[in-house]
């Protein structure tokens, strides 16, 4: 018997932005940034994000990395080997940070941030205020439409914590939230849990739809 596979489409941007999000996160948030007048760093932690998420979420080479993302094979090497404690010690005290590392954050601590906020991503631990805060672009990137803001805004609302194993753990706290043309409710019992996170619920909705 000949099994035929068919190739998946990957697409790693949704992940990319939840860990550039939670990375803004550790940071202090965008108003923190704003203060310092970092806002420069944005496109060196997101460069640092790509690199991280093709590593580790998609078996990408080295060499795959830097065609893709348009860094140097050097530049790379010290974006994955970049040691996310030492990182964190430098946020612990962002004036210093950012005296030391005012116009581009280095290369090593953007590295080592991305590498924490995807671990943490990882584990479950997300911010959905900072979804609110980037409703609009992240719900586009993932693909949603406005049903997954009022999700995402009960969820913060309610303080529901993840993971989730049940379906009896959303039902009465979600009630009433129509996912395009169907409740919620009816939606919730045919997902398979667990469920890690916001961004997981938000894709299991919307596969239920299908």
């Amino acid at each position: 018997m000949v099994i035929e596979l068919t190739p998946q489409k990957t697409d790693p941007y949704p992940l990319v932005l939840r860990v550039f999000l939670k990375s803004i996160e550790l940071l202090g948030g965008l108003k923190k940034l704003a203060e310092f007048r970092t806002l420069t760093w944005l496109p060196s932690i997101a460069r640092a994000c790509f690199c991280v998420v093709l590593k580790e979420e998609y078996y990408k080479t080295d060499e795959e990395i830097a065609e893709l993302i348009g860094l140097t094979k050097q530049t790379l090497r010290n974006i994955l080997r970049a040691d996310p404690d030492l990182a964190m010690k430098k946020i612990e005290n962002i004036k210093e940070l950012v005296a030391s590392e005012k116009e581009e954050i280095k290369v090593h601590t953007a590295g080592g941030l991305a590498k924490k906020a995807y671990k943490l991503i990882k584990e479950g631990q997300e911010e959905i205020s900072l979804f609110l805060e980037f409703s609009s672009q992240t719900l586009e990137a993932l693909g949603e439409v406005p049903w997954a803001y009022r999700v995402l805004k009960a969820i913060k609302e309610k303080e529901i914590k993840f993971p989730i194993s049940s379906f009896q753990e959303l039902e009465g706290k979600l009630r009433g939230i129509k996912v395009k043309d169907k409740k919620i409710e009816e939606l919730l019992p045919v997902l398979k849990y667990p469920i890690n996170n916001p961004a997981q619920l938000l894709k299991k909705l919307k596969e239920a739809l299908l």
